[in-house]
């Protein structure tokens, strides 16, 4: 199971791994790939995972359900995770709010070490995306430290140029992730390969604008291009809010492929990690759009 952010991602249940993935197809004369030797699995065209034949299908088109197996990912797995991995990052932003003061007299320390914790945050994802199995250790630092980052960034916003932006994007946030979550379960959002696609295109074209406008800025002065300024900067913040929509749509996918199909449980901590970045993502485009709301006020 991969990251779900498609610029982070690489990996998925593959013949790698072990398990069925999105390269499933069955070759000439022989079974889909990542079914040999599985008694339980068959291929099924269209199918990113190998089934259980044995599995009952569940009503309005939901993927079948593997059977309950020690060591396989449930959904208890993925929340208990999701939660400690959140948990950690939403105590780390308290402290570094409460205890690196943003202040004329401090502002610049305490900005130094969240753009610090935010590189080595940074780092520790990519570092995450492109191993083959999850690890604990590497997730929860990353949380530790986006969650140092994200408290310093808040209090900057919150405290010198709009009082309660913070509290702002947190409820959109949470707004977001409950939107997507209704919308996905009505099936009014299909995950497939040409949402997949789309997605990921949009991801890096919304990225690769960026880090041009971040370069005219840092090489040029002023606000670059203008994409994180004005109308093109609240146009960019509501196409990025949209995309962390997307990307919490592909969690949810994932998610729900990867229990249906029996993936182990370790798996649940990538999991875990796709919503956080993917929740830090909403977050971040959220408390932009407010900054640029109020300082164009």
């Amino acid at each position: 199971m991969r990251s779900s952010n498609p610029v982070f991602s690489r990996r998925g249940f593959s013949r790698d791994n072990g398990y069925a993935g999105f390269n499933t197809a069955p070759q000439a004369g022989g079974a889909a790939v990542g079914t040999q030797g599985n008694p339980y699995a068959q291929p099924q065209a269209g199918n990113p995972y190998a089934q259980n034949p044995y599995a009952q299908q569940a009503p309005y088109g939901a993927p079948p359900q593997a059977p309950a197996t020690p060591g396989r990912m449930t959904m208890d797995d993925v929340l208990m995770r999701t939660g400690t991995t959140l948990g950690i990052l939403i105590v780390t932003a308290a402290l570094a709010w409460a205890l690196l003061p943003v202040d004329d007299a401090n502002i610049s320390r305490s900005y130094g070490i969240a753009i610090a914790a935010g590189l080595v945050g940074m780092v520790l994802a990519l570092v995450q995306s492109f191993k083959r199995k999850a690890s604990p250790a590497l997730i929860l630092s990353y949380a530790a430290l986006e969650g140092v980052f994200l408290g310093v960034v808040s209090s900057v916003v919150d405290n010198r140029i709009a009082s309660g932006a913070a509290m702002q994007a947190v409820l959109g946030t949470l707004a977001v992730f409950a939107a997507v979550l209704v919308a996905y379960k009505a099936g009014w959002i299909r995950v497939n390969r040409r949402f997949v696609g789309f997605v990921m295109a949009a991801a890096l074209g919304f990225i690769a604008l960026m880090a041009i406008n971040l370069l005219f800025a840092v090489f040029g002065g002023g606000d670059g291009l203008g994409f994180r300024s004005g109308p093109l900067g609240i146009l960019f913040g509501v196409i990025g809010i949209l995309l962390g929509a997307c990307f919490l749509a592909l969690d949810f996918k994932q998610v729900e492929d990867g229990i249906a199909y029996g993936a182990p449980r370790e798996e649940a901590w990538m999991a875990a990690f796709g919503l956080t970045m993917t929740l830090v993502w909403i977050y971040m485009e959220f408390l932009r759009l407010i900054s640029i709301l109020n300082s164009s006020d």
